[in-house]
């Protein structure tokens, strides 16, 4: 759970945990915004998604942690996705009501022939707009396999859960570990900066995000 609340005397520390459990999967995620930790742990069962997900913890400068166990001989679909759910509630809690976040971040990050844009907004209304585009026959990644479509499935999760609004579009590349390693970091990136404290109140004339 999150160890501060607005309002509270001393500096913010904005951190999260949770576990959730279903017939399909078991997942625990630890995160920590501000870092300071060790390096991401990540142990889901699928090799390449672990990789991925390690690239997201360092790029964001966030400390994470996070175990799932799921029905693989069935799917990787749904531990790809309730990773996603866990990970973006940990992020909403974290950030609790967003005082002082920069709130807005775009990026395009290269990987030799790999060239992805992420546009990011911390708006308490979850949209994704994907477009990485695959040939219909690519080969998965890694063993078990992690078909390149769910990458989609979990940044819809992610952002659902989290409640935030999410770009990913595809400017250049081929090589489908490339193109999805450049989608992870730069959504990193993007993190990282928008989650910034950038100075007082609410990033909104609302009030509230």
């Amino acid at each position: 759970m999150t160890t501060d609340a607005a309002g509270t005397a001393g500096p913010r520390t904005r951190r999260a945990s949770r576990e959730r459990a279903t017939k399909e999967t078991t997942v625990r995620v630890a995160l920590d915004v501000d870092g300071g930790g060790p390096a991401p742990e990540v142990s889901t069962g699928l090799p390449f998604f672990d990789h991925m997900l390690a690239q997201l913890g360092r790029h964001a400068g966030f400390a994470l942690r996070v175990e799932a166990s799921g029905d693989l001989e069935v799917d990787a679909h749904h531990t790809v996705e309730d990773v996603g759910i866990v990970l973006g509630e940990c992020l909403a809690e974290a950030l609790g009501d967003k005082t002082g976040v920069r709130r807005f971040a775009s990026i395009a990050v290269p990987l030799d022939e790999a060239l992805v844009e992420v546009a990011l907004d911390l708006s308490g209304r979850p949209f994704l707009a994907y477009d990485l585009p695959f040939p219909e026959q690519v080969a998965p990644l890694g063993t078990p396999p992690f078909e390149p479509q769910l990458a989609e499935e979990f940044w819809r999760a992610f952002v659902t859960a989290g409640a935030l609004t999410l770009h990913v579009r595809l400017q250049a590349g081929r090589n489908t570990h490339h193109v999805l390693e450049a989608s992870f970091k730069a959504v990193a990136r993007a993190l990282r900066d928008a989650v910034r404290l950038d100075g007082g109140g609410v990033p909104s004339t609302k009030g509230r995000l």
